[in-house]
C-alpha cells in the first residue's frame, strides 16, 4: 500500500483560536448553521469530540456523498492542532483505503494560516493523481472560506 501526501496552506483574517473552534471543536454546531444545504448535520457516534471520538458528517441532498465518519487521533486545543482519519463513507473509494488529515492553525498577524497535510493510503497497485486530490481540496477551501465569512460577520461567534 502506497501513501500519497498532499499539503496546502490557507490564510485567514480570523484569529487561529476562532477558526479552530469553528472548524474543529464546535463544527457540529457551526457547520450545519453556516452551510445547511451542504452539511445537514454533524453528530458524535462515539465520544464527545476528544481523542478517540468518531464524528459523522451528514451531507445535504444535493451532495454526491451522503456521509463520512472521522476518528479523532490527536487533539491539542492549546496549539490549535487536530489529526483525524476518515474511516468510513457511503462512497466506495476504488483507490483509497483511508485518509489521514492533520490541521494546524498558526497565528499570522491578526489572523492565521491553516496548515493542512493529508495522507492518502492507497489500495495495492493503485495510483492517485494530484488533480483527483485537488477536487476534494477545492471543496474544503470553499467550506473554510464560508466559515471565515461567517466569523467576520459574527465577531462574537467562537470568541
Amino acid at each position: 500500500m502506497g501513501v500519497v501526501p498532499y499539503s496546502m496552506e490557507i490564510t485567514s483574517a480570523i484569529a487561529p483560536s476562532r477558526m479552530f473552534k469553528a472548524l474543529v471543536l464546535e463544527s457540529h454546531i457551526i457547520l450545519p448553521k453556516i452551510v445547511p444545504e451542504g452539511i445537514k448535520s454533524v453528530e458524535f457516534i462515539e465520544g464527545d469530540g476528544g481523542v478517540g471520538s468518531i464524528k459523522q458528517t451528514n451531507f445535504g441532498e444535493s451532495s454526491h456523498i451522503k456521509y463520512t465518519k472521522h476518528k479523532v487521533e490527536a487533539l491539542d486545543a492549546g496549539s490549535f492542532y487536530c489529526k483525524y482519519t476518515m474511516i468510513e463513507s457511503d462512497i466506495k473509494f476504488d483507490k483509497i483505503e483511508f485518509i489521514t488529515e492533520e490541521v494546524k492553525f498558526v497565528a499570522a498577524g491578526s489572523g492565521c494560516v491553516c496548515k493542512m497535510t493529508s495522507e492518502y493510503h492507497l489500495k495495492e497497485g493503485c495510483e492517485l493523481k494530484e488533480e483527483e486530490i485537488k477536487k476534494g481540496k477545492d471543496k474544503a477551501m470553499g467550506l473554510y472560506k464560508a466559515v471565515e465569512e461567517y466569523l467576520v460577520a459574527n465577531p462574537d461567534s467562537c470568541a
